[in-house]
């Protein structure tokens, strides 16, 4: 077992939303499956109009939208066109291409939180059909002060009715006053805990006490601790209110090209998908996002160097 804290830094999406990206770090690239971690908010969107992004493409992944607070309207070009609440899933698979778009409804809550995230499809499902998926209920156990959601994957007994393509956890540990949470964990996965509000130390842990770069101070809103594998169970302590959420999966071993909105294998994979929404804006590969008035987002212009495969440690090949 391994720990790393890894600390967001700030992108800018737009000029109305700024998200903290936690995943991919230089220190670790991905958690499993999960190659694309960003938390953004919270933030008092009132009189403002929160989260703005046209229509724009993806290929080799699943995104995971997360709300805590807020509200957004996703549309994409299978048709679906769909609002997601807090403690409710969107789920998109990619497959070989698909386009969509996001955004605040104009009647909408003050306040905007929550979580975008990726996983990355394996080999053998890359280039399969996309597809959408919208879950309003999804399995939770309860105490009196806890609430943990399995979003997508399996957390103990509990399995999220979200399609998933490998070994995979995804869920959110919601505190409502200071108390201690122990989670039962597959030890054959590895896992990240991202910190979305309040405070939390994970306790009974002696690698994390006789680690000066935590110095027995709890973890901080914004901020991913990255676990290791091997873990049958992780004790959370909060001082108050907290929500965390956490991410695992089996290792996950095959090289990615990572760029812009594409996940691939290969620098001719990401040149391919960067020409076919380039030749339309859409198009037979990644089709239209009808009942969105903005304009496409067109792909940046590809660096003047090759792009390298790289491994979940960040090794190129």
């Amino acid at each position: 077992m391994s720990l790393l804290l890894l600390p967001g830094h700030d992108v800018p999406l737009g000029r109305w939303t700024t998200v903290r990206r936690l995943l991919p770090h230089r220190e670790r690239r991905m958690i499993g499956a999960w190659c694309f971690v960003d938390h953004f908010g919270p933030d008092d969107v009132s009189g403002r109009p929160g989260m703005r992004i046209p229509p724009h493409p993806h290929t080799g992944l699943q995104t995971v939208t997360w709300l805590a607070d807020g509200i957004i309207e996703h549309r994409d070009s299978l048709g679906s066109h769909q609002l997601i609440s807090p403690g409710q899933l969107n789920l998109m698979t990619s497959g070989n291409g698909i386009a969509h778009s996001e955004f605040t409804p104009p009647d909408h809550p003050d306040g905007m939180h929550g979580l975008q995230l990726w996983l990355a499809l394996p080999d053998g499902a890359r280039h399969g059909p996309a597809r959408f998926e919208h879950h309003a209920s999804l399995p939770t156990v309860s105490t009196d002060t806890t609430k943990v959601t399995v979003v997508i994957g399996q957390l103990g007994e509990l399995r999220s009715p979200a399609t998933v393509h490998t070994p995979l956890a995804g869920a959110e540990i919601l505190f409502t006053a200071a108390s201690r949470h122990v989670l039962d964990l597959d030890p054959a996965f590895e896992h990240g805990l991202v910190v979305m509000s309040g405070t939390a130390t994970v306790t009974g842990d002696p690698l994390l006490a006789a680690d000066p770069l935590f110095a027995g101070g709890p973890l901080e809103p914004g901020s991913l601790l990255y676990l290791g594998d091997g873990r049958t169970t992780l004790t959370i302590d909060t001082g108050g209110p907290a929500r965390l959420f956490l991410v695992g999966g089996e290792p996950f071993d095959e090289p990615l090209v990572m760029w812009w909105n594409f996940v691939g294998r290969t620098h001719e994979d990401i040149v391919a998908a960067r020409e076919d929404w380039m030749a339309s804006l859409g198009g037979a590969r990644f089709g239209t996002v009808t009942g969105c008035a903005a304009d496409p987002l067109p792909a940046p212009e590809l660096p003047t160097v090759r792009l390298k495969a790289r491994n979940r440690h960040g090794k190129t090949f």
